[in-house]
């Protein structure tokens, strides 16, 4: 549905383009039909390298692996498929329909009148202000490359995330307890974060379970009002009930917003990963040692390690000699352990028609401390009797939950939750810091969960963006057959980058795998208008023209496309920047990404480019290349 959003800007360019160039000629005095016939003929080549073009950016994207992958693979192919149609209908329907509909007209309404007369004076200032920018060519050249520039320190003021944590109508509640508590304790826990919760007036139902999945855990479930009928957001009220449930004493138990891309609910955003091959009681130390330098920083919070070597044991020691004297087998005296204390399935019956299981185990009144053990009694080899506390000693100590290990190493991974308004990249860039300056080299790092999944979609969407500057470069130089006018063309996204970035940065977005497609998909866009421009200068220069002459003339007509085509992906675009209710930070992401991007990119190609065709391209053009459009 977002591709084909989308698509409504992008696949009326190539048709804006063929009419603009149709209805110059019939406004020149040619009639409808060889109008039709001159105009695509001229402009058949420009339409083939824009579609040709944008389709090969959603290439890379439409090959992406990872969860990336999975989320824009159906996105790229619409778009290019859409794109691949447009330049086809453009081509043959729209030449066609212009033959039977266009025709010039002496008189015309007031209200062309007056758009006209206002592009009539656009065109007339832009004119005079590009020959003043030919004439002072490194002034030109010296802006361009200080706007390129600002791409890098926009690129740093931004926040970095996987994705941004939309509106899903759901607030989850993990509950922690100490090691060692019972599903007693950690239901009447339970209840209180349920009296929380029942007391949220946007709260129509909520599931709460205790003991999951350890019975010293819980999660508790909250569904929230549909978007349209509340007025606070899921953020807003997982914000509101937090400190409710960080006073609850004896466990902790926080609220958390779901992961965007559908991860598990129990994890974490931050997943920092420890591992040496140092013992685990160093291993512990160490932990402990980055999650309370962590605790300092506002934006991490519910910081808990996955190494826990505290968990409550009875050790049970047995001993051999007496068990030996009173023939007391020792897998009878575990056997008996287990049926009395564990519970054994010994048998089934049948009543009613309905099957029952027949479980052996101690009364819960008598299995509550370390000396119930004691008071047990194990069958000796003579059929007598013997109590327990005879043949055992029973030790109280402590032992560790789990062993993890990661990449075959001992490892420790500590996780977080996020505050509102830091991000993950913030928090990851703030725990490699703190491990460098605290681990002095004892252990390695890495990553899990969502923050694994960070780390390699940002890298995966950085070599996405440069094939997709390789594939156009590509295409542009089979098409020209030059490797100097694709380079020019390529130009026009550095020109780009820096507006896409700005509107990232004062909307309040985040570089996140939403934004970065759509930076990847401005790559097609804005290059349209490099091709608009350097391939009618090289026509004009074919026909005779001067370099000059041909690059201002040519930049003069393709004016009114430009800008056409440039306000309809815009406008396909603001509906994205603008979007409200569930769902619409992504979406705003995007927008605001094409919208910032095309504005500024726009204005400043129509004065970066043709100064650089100037310099850059060739000083001899063959006459060959006016045959362009009849090839095409």
């Amino acid at each position: 549905l977002l591709a084909l959003v989308m698509a409504i800007g992008l696949v009326v360019d190539d048709a804006i383009v063929m009419l603009e160039n149709i209805h110059r000629h019939v406004e020149d005095g040619e009639s409808p039909m060889r109008a039709a016939f001159l105009g695509s003929r001229e402009i058949a080549f420009a339409v083939i390298a824009m579609s040709l073009t944008l389709a090969a950016v959603y290439v890379p994207i439409g090959f992406m692996t990872g969860s990336t992958g999975k989320l824009f693979t159906e996105f790229a192919w619409v778009l290019a498929g859409a794109v691949l149609v447009s330049g086809f209908v453009a081509l043959t329907l729209s030449p066609m329909l212009c033959s039977r509909w266009i025709r010039h007209q002496d008189k015309h309404g007031a209200v062309y009148r007056v758009i006209e007369g206002g592009l009539n004076r656009l065109t007339a200032g832009y004119t005079r202000t590009l020959h003043a920018a030919l004439r002072s060519r490194a002034l030109v050249l010296v802006i361009g490359l200080g706007v390129a520039s600002m791409s890098a320190v926009l690129y740093q003021s931004l926040n970095e995330e996987l994705a941004p944590y939309e509106d899903q109508g759901t607030v989850v509640i993990p509950i922690i307890a100490p090691e060692g508590a019972t599903i007693d304790y950690t239901t009447g826990y339970a209840l209180q974060v349920e009296e929380i919760v029942a007391g949220i007036p946007e709260v129509p139902r909520y599931f709460v379970v205790a003991g999951f999945p350890t019975v010293s855990q819980g999660i508790s479930f909250v569904k929230l009002l549909p978007w349209d009928e509340r007025e606070r957001t899921q953020q807003d009220i997982a914000a509101e009930i937090s400190p409710q449930l960080f006073g609850i004493p004896g466990v902790l138990a926080f609220a958390v917003n779901p992961p965007p891309l559908g991860q598990s609910v129990r994890s974490k955003p931050v997943e920092f990963v420890l591992q040496t091959s140092l013992p685990y009681e160093e291993l512990q130390a160490m932990s402990e040692r980055i999650i309370e330098k962590a605790a300092e920083n506002p934006g991490l919070q519910n910081l808990e390690s996955d190494l826990k070597l505290n968990k409550p044991q009875l050790k049970v020691n047995v001993d051999r000699d007496k068990v030996a004297d009173l023939d007391v087998g020792v897998e009878t005296l575990g056997r008996t352990l287990e049926s009395m204390l564990g519970g054994r399935q010994v048998t089934r019956f049948k009543r009613e028609g309905e099957q029952y299981d027949v479980v052996v185990q101690v009364a819960d009144v008598d299995r509550t401390n370390a000396d119930d053990l004691r008071r047990l009694y194990v069958r000796g080899g003579d059929g007598e009797m013997v109590q327990l506390s005879n043949l055992v000693t029973v030790e109280e100590t402590v032992a560790p939950k789990e062993l993890n290990h990661f990449n075959q190493l001992r490892s420790a991974t500590i996780s977080a939750s996020l505050a509102p308004g830091y991000t993950l990249g913030q928090a990851l860039a703030y725990m490699d810091e703190l491990a460098a300056s605290e681990l002095s080299g004892l252990a390695q790092t890495d990553y899990a969960g969502q923050s694994r999944e960070f780390k390699r979609s940002s890298s995966g969407i950085y070599v996405t963006f440069l094939l997709a500057l390789a594939f156009i470069y590509l295409v542009l130089a089979a098409q020209f057959e030059s490797w100097r006018n694709p380079l020019i063309i390529m130009l026009t996204v550095p020109l780009a980058v820096p507006g896409a970035l700005a509107a990232l940065y004062f909307s309040g977005g985040t570089l996140n795998i939403y934004s970065q497609v759509g930076l990847v998909t401005l790559i097609g866009l804005i290059t349209k208008h490099g091709i608009l421009i350097v391939e009618f200068a090289t026509q004009l220069r074919a026909r005779g023209l001067d370099m000059f002459d041909a690059v201002e003339r040519a930049a003069k007509l393709r004016l009114r496309p430009i800008l056409m085509t440039t306000g309809a992906m815009v406008l396909g675009a603001v509906p994205l920047a603008i979007a409200t209710g569930a769902g619409a930070e992504s979406r705003q992401d995007i927008g605001w990404v094409i919208v910032g991007g095309l504005l500024v990119g726009t204005f400043f190609t129509l004065f970066v480019i043709p100064v650089v065709y100037t310099l850059l391209s060739p000083r001899e053009v063959s006459a060959e290349l006016d045959t362009l459009g009849e090839q095409a």
